[in-house]
């Protein structure tokens, strides 16, 4: 299935959606969640159905924004490394980020989902982004700024 379609899929009947951008925007292609929330604030997509938090490496500091605004769904979006191509994107499900590399905060990023789900409701997946270099560096690599392109266009084809 491709990535369009799983995220048509899991975008299915939202009202409201919350894009979490995580990652250090110092250290090259960890910094794309960052990046791509950048980028969609850029063109003022935000409205009373779609906040776009930019998180950095500190997730769990947004945990009673998330809360209180009580979205349907949950897109986070970060560096992921999956043994493939830099700059390729894939949804992650959120039972398999104990065997991946997702950016620096692997665990924390698990227990903040296991946070974010008890009592609640909301429909959470992640987005990861093969990141070519991790090393300090002030953007994202040619390829992983392609994908977050791709990401922003899919995304706005699907909720606008």
């Amino acid at each position: 299935m491709s990535f369009e379609t799983q995220l048509k899929d899991f975008l299915t009947g939202f009202e409201k959606l919350i894009i979490l951008g995580v990652g250090n925007e110092l250290k090259s292609d960890d910094g794309i969640g960052p990046f791509i929330i950048s980028r969609l604030k850029k063109e003022n997509l935000e409205n009373d159905n779609l906040l776009l938090i930019d998180a950095q490496t500190v997730p769990e500091n947004f945990t009673g924004k998330i809360r209180k605004e009580n979205p349907t769904h949950i897109i986070i979006v970060d560096a992921c490394l999956m043994n493939s191509n830099p700059g390729d994107m894939q949804i992650v499900d959120k039972d398999d980020f104990a065997s991946i590399g997702i950016s620096t905060h692997s665990m924390s990023l698990s227990f903040f989902v296991k946070y974010l789900e008890q009592g609640t409701g909301f429909k959470i997946i992640f987005v990861g982004i093969e990141p070519k270099t991790m090393d300090w560096g002030n953007a994202p690599t040619p390829n992983v700024q392609k994908a977050a392109d791709e990401f922003i266009k899919t995304l706005k084809g699907i909720v606008l």
